[in-house]
């Protein structure tokens, strides 16, 4: 894990959102978007040695934080415009939040999504009233298709995360749990753009300029560290991250200015921190969560010891596809030590294969699959090479189970 300090902007410089901004937003989403649970994690206080406490934004209204921001843009735009409709590009929470809001405020809305977005998320903006068109292989491609279509058609452009109100009203998101948790130290965020952890940050630190706020980012996909050290938004040549909901290529020039001015710090997190903070929040606090929602965990079981309690993790969204769910949980049990593939070398005779899995068993590892091979060229005439993979309790039983079988005369090739 790697983490940046960003530079402090000019002081007294404006900011493009303000309290006051984040206040109007959250008057505008009174009876709209839910007040979200806080719940603790004895598991995570445990580790990190301080009270940790989860803001729930998974079990908002279409599954995470995009309504708020987008009903209060919709909602500030003139009768003109809402004629002429909305138009929106997203992987696929911020196209629930404008199809939503846009349904509850009356107004047609056309929303863009990149190839390969994840099909509940797409089948749930269809059903939230959106009209979806599938264009480009990453988000930043699908926002100049959606861009090119509202210059085409009129209709009013909703950004993700870069406007002034889109940002306000995920700041509401920052009042709620400085509500709910008024004794909170240091606030996690996950981040893609950035419109949440820059509105949260405007209500936080006008209110609480003592808490501390982490932002972070996948390895794959960390525009925020480079784009701060360059002092401006930087885009990516490329990113790639199993969390699609933080996969951004550029930061926002409206949260950038925000992030840079009042954000302690951005950490970067691996694929197998995310794998294996989405199954903690399955096994422990049995949240269904998607991988950018589950950032702000994987950061704290990276390093637990360099956060100041009491802490507050934002889970942002829980719309995650089952596949890449099976997949991710996969991950992250093999992150976790709790997958192990071994290649052995077998007589080739009958009961050689009955007395392995016996001596398995014994072991109590669970066996999920096995295949042979018998043509490699390696191999004696004699033998036969068996592929295993286990399902074990953790890292040390790995290693129990692999002496344990050497012990026994196996030959373990991997």
């Amino acid at each position: 894990m790697a983490s940046s300090a960003p530079p402090r902007a000019t002081p007294g410089s404006e900011l493009p959102v303000c309290l006051d901004d984040v206040r109007r937003a959250h008057k505008t989403l009174s009876g709209i978007a839910r007040t979200t649970a806080v719940e603790g994690s004895r598991h995570l206080s445990s580790l990190v040695g301080a009270p940790v406490h989860l803001k729930c934004e998974n079990l908002q209204r279409t599954g995470s934080f995009k309504l708020r921001g987008a009903y209060v843009r919709i909602a500030g735009l003139s009768a003109q415009e809402r004629r002429r409709g909305v138009v929106a590009a997203s992987a696929g929470n911020h196209a629930q939040g404008v199809a939503l809001a846009a349904s509850l405020l009356g107004v047609a809305s056309t929303v863009f999504m990149p190839v390969g977005a994840p099909l509940p998320k797409v089948a749930a903006t269809r059903e939230y009233g959106a009209r979806v068109r599938m264009h480009g292989q990453v988000v930043d491609e699908t926002l100049e298709a959606a861009k090119e279509y509202a210059y085409a058609t009129g209709a009013v452009f909703i950004h993700p995360f870069d406007h002034p109100d889109v940002v306000a009203g995920q700041g509401t998101l920052g009042l709620e749990l400085l509500e709910q948790c008024p004794e909170v130290r240091t606030v996690v965020v996950g981040v893609g753009g950035g419109g949440l952890l820059a509105g949260m940050a405007v209500a936080i630190k006008a209110l609480r300029p003592d808490v501390r706020l982490v932002g972070v980012q996948a390895e794959g996909a960390a525009a925020y560290p480079p784009s701060l050290a360059a002092g401006r938004p930087t885009a990516l040549e490329s990113a790639s991250t199993m969390a699609d909901g933080i996969k951004v290529g550029r930061p926002g020039d409206v949260p950038f200015r925000i992030i840079d001015a009042l954000v302690d710090e951005i950490r970067t997190v691996s694929e197998d921190a995310l794998s294996r903070a989405l199954l903690l929040c399955l096994e422990r606090a049995k949240l269904v969560v998607e991988p950018a929602g589950a950032s702000p965990l994987a950061a704290l079981l990276s390093a637990p010891d360099s956060f100041e309690g009491p802490l507050a993790a934002v889970l942002s969204g829980g719309n995650v596809d089952p596949l890449v769910l099976q997949r991710t949980l996969r991950h992250g049990m093999a992150a976790a030590g709790r997958y192990l593939s071994l290649r052995l070398r077998l007589s080739d005779r009958p009961g050689a294969l009955a007395a392995l899995m016996s001596e398995l068993s014994t072991a109590d590892a669970n066996v999920l699959d096995v295949s042979h091979v018998r043509t490699d060229p390696r191999l004696g005439l004699d033998e036969v090479e068996v592929e295993l993979h286990l399902e074990t309790k953790g890292p040390e039983h790995c290693v129990e189970v692999a002496s344990g079988l050497r012990a026994a005369g196996y030959t373990v090739v991997s």
